[in-house]
C-alpha cells in the first residue's frame, strides 16, 4: 500500500481535490437553485431531483468543457509552436523524444507500438483524440443543462420555452462558454509565460533554480 500510494500519490490527490470540491458544489448549489426557486414563487426540490436539474448539469459540465478544451488545445499546440525560455516548450534547437517515431522494438513498449499499423496511428494521437472527445461530450451536456435550466426559469415565469436550435444563438449559452475558455488560455498563457523568469524548486513544470532565463525546457 505505501508503494502504491508513492506511486500513485498526485493522482490520487487530484481526484480526493476533485470529489472535495464537487460536494462542495453540490452542497451549495442545491442551497442556491432552491434559494432561487423559493424567490419565483416555487417549491424546494430534493437533492435526488437536483442532480436531474439544469442548474447542476450546466454548472458542472460547463467547467468541465473549458478544462477538457485548455489541455487538448495545449498538447496539440505544443507540437508545432514554441515559446523559448519556457519550461512548459520543446526545445527551439535540437529534435525531442516525443518526436522520433516509436520502435516496437524498444523493452516494455506499449502493445499498440508491437502491433503496428492502423491501431499505432491511433495511439499516437491517442491523448489529444481522448481530450477532445471529452471537450465535445462536455461541451454537448453543458448545452443540455444550459437548455434545461433556461427553460426551468422560463416555466417559472410562464413565458414560452426555448427550443434547441433558438438556444444554439442565445447570449446566455455562448457567456457561459467564452467566460470559461477565457481563462483557461490566460491561465496557459500565465504558466507559458511566468515559468521563463521564476522558479520552484523540486517542480517538474519549472526549470532549474540555477537555469538562465532563456534555457528552454527542464
Amino acid at each position: 500500500m505505501k508503494d502504491y500510494l508513492r506511486n500513485n500519490g498526485l493522482c490520487i490527490c487530484f481526484l480526493a481535490l476533485f470529489i472535495a470540491a464537487l460536494i462542495g458544489q453540490i452542497i451549495f448549489g442545491f442551497e442556491e437553485h432552491n434559494k432561487e426557486l423559493i424567490e419565483e414563487g416555487s417549491a424546494a426540490i430534493h437533492l435526488s431531483a437536483y442532480f436531474l436539474s439544469g442548474h447542476f448539469i450546466q454548472s458542472t459540465f460547463e467547467n468541465w468543457e473549458s478544462e477538457f478544451l485548455q489541455m487538448a488545445m495545449f498538447v496539440v499546440f505544443t507540437i508545432f509552436l514554441m515559446q523559448k525560455g519556457s519550461s512548459e516548450s520543446k526545445d527551439l534547437d535540437k529534435d525531442e523524444e516525443v518526436d522520433r517515431e516509436p520502435s516496437p522494438s524498444r523493452k516494455d513498449a506499449p502493445w499498440p507500438v508491437k502491433k503496428g499499423g492502423w491501431i499505432l496511428s491511433l495511439y499516437k494521437h491517442s491523448l489529444t483524440i481522448s481530450l477532445l472527445l471529452l471537450f465535445v461530450i462536455s461541451f454537448i451536456l453543458h448545452f443540455y443543462g444550459s437548455l434545461k435550466d433556461e427553460n426551468e426559469q422560463l416555466a417559472l415565469k410562464g413565458l414560452p420555452l426555448e427550443s434547441v436550435s433558438d438556444y444554439m444563438g442565445d447570449s446566455r449559452f455562448w457567456f457561459e462558454s467564452f467566460q470559461n475558455w477565457q481563462s483557461e488560455f490566460l491561465s496557459v498563457f500565465a504558466i507559458v509565460m511566468l515559468s521563463i523568469y521564476l522558479r520552484q524548486i523540486g517542480s517538474p513544470q519549472s526549470k532549474p533554480v540555477n537555469a538562465p532565463h532563456m534555457e528552454t525546457g527542464e
